[in-house]
């Protein structure tokens, strides 16, 4: 009997931290959905020096709008595997660089992004619902308001880059603007691709159910073609390529600036640098709504 009766209190301590500790089995689908930002890192445009990588060359004012829906499934209080789909737009202009040999080339691009991608999830801390209700004085375990996380995954993404030229737009992959699908050695690119998702994310808890989150990501592809733009100029006149002066054209605006050079802009000079494969980001705001397990519990409007 001795023993019984502090064994009896042990648990009585131990119990509510037990059903806390277990919270979140009930709570394990999140729903989110929200909107943010999106940018791109490729040939086009970019800072005023010659191409760099990644947040070095990146060009601020062509900053476009994004939206994402996503489903997050815990593992535990620290793992989570997230399925999102994200729309974005991108783009890039040569007349936004003051560097010589890219504001001559002259060339412009803009593209949609669609993106489905899942990824794995790992908290740098345990996040805690805490109380229903922020009440002052109330005593007890409100967790963290705040916690941040870090992601890595895969996805699939589908662009279609495309240009402006005397107010007319025309879709740049069917015209192999350097060569693809004129000659064996240059076949056209495939306007989904694969990409890897990383990045870092915030969340702040609102109340059991309800949160807001940041998240910011850069998607490492593996293709040079987001922009249109990799390897290096094509003669279509000396190809003999039917709309030769037309594809002329629209593979080369240049502006013919004695700064860059005699003949920048030749059959079989550098148009860009495949070396380097695109990347593109996204900054999203989100709110987040937290699925009990058991009866329905989707959000009212």
């Amino acid at each position: 009997m001795k023993i019984k009766y502090p064994l009896f209190f042990l648990l009585l301590v131990l119990l509510p931290s037990l059903s806390h500790a277990q919270r979140w089995k009930r709570q394990r689908l999140e729903f989110s959905f929200g909107a943010g930002i999106s940018n791109f890192l490729g040939e086009l445009g970019g800072a005023n020096q010659i191409g760099t990588n990644y947040f070095k060359d990146l060009e601020w004012n062509q900053t476009r709008f994004a939206a994402a829906v996503g489903l997050r499934y815990k593992l535990s209080n620290y793992f989570a595997l997230k399925g999102n789909a994200t729309y974005g737009s991108v783009s890039g202009n040569d007349n936004l660089t003051e560097e010589t040999f890219r504001h001559n080339r002259n060339l412009n691009f803009s593209s949609d992004i669609i993106e489905l991608n899942v990824n794995f999830e790992a908290a740098f801390q345990q996040e805690q619902i805490g109380h229903r209700y922020r009440l002052r004085k109330l005593k007890g375990m409100r967790g963290y308001e705040i916690y941040m996380y870090g992601f890595v995954g895969v996805g699939v993404f589908y662009f279609n880059p495309k240009t402006e030229i005397d107010g007319q737009t025309y879709e740049l992959q069917p015209l192999g603007t350097e060569g693809q699908g004129y000659v064996p050695t240059r076949e056209k690119y495939s306007k989904v691709q694969m990409c890897i998702p990383v990045g870092v994310g915030f969340k702040y808890t609102i109340d059991r159910s309800w949160g807001v989150g940041l998240e910011l990501g850069l998607r490492k592809t593996f293709t040079d073609y987001i922009d249109d733009v990799s390897t290096t100029y094509f003669d279509f006149q000396g190809y003999g390529a039917p709309n030769a002066a037309f594809l002329d054209y629209v593979s080369d605006p240049s502006l013919h600036d004695p700064e860059a050079g005699p003949n920048p802009t030749g059959a079989g000079q550098q148009r860009g640098d495949p070396r380097d494969k695109d990347s593109y980001l996204f900054a999203i705001f989100s709110i987040n709504y937290k699925i009990k397990k058991g009866r329905s519990s989707l959000p009212r409007f």
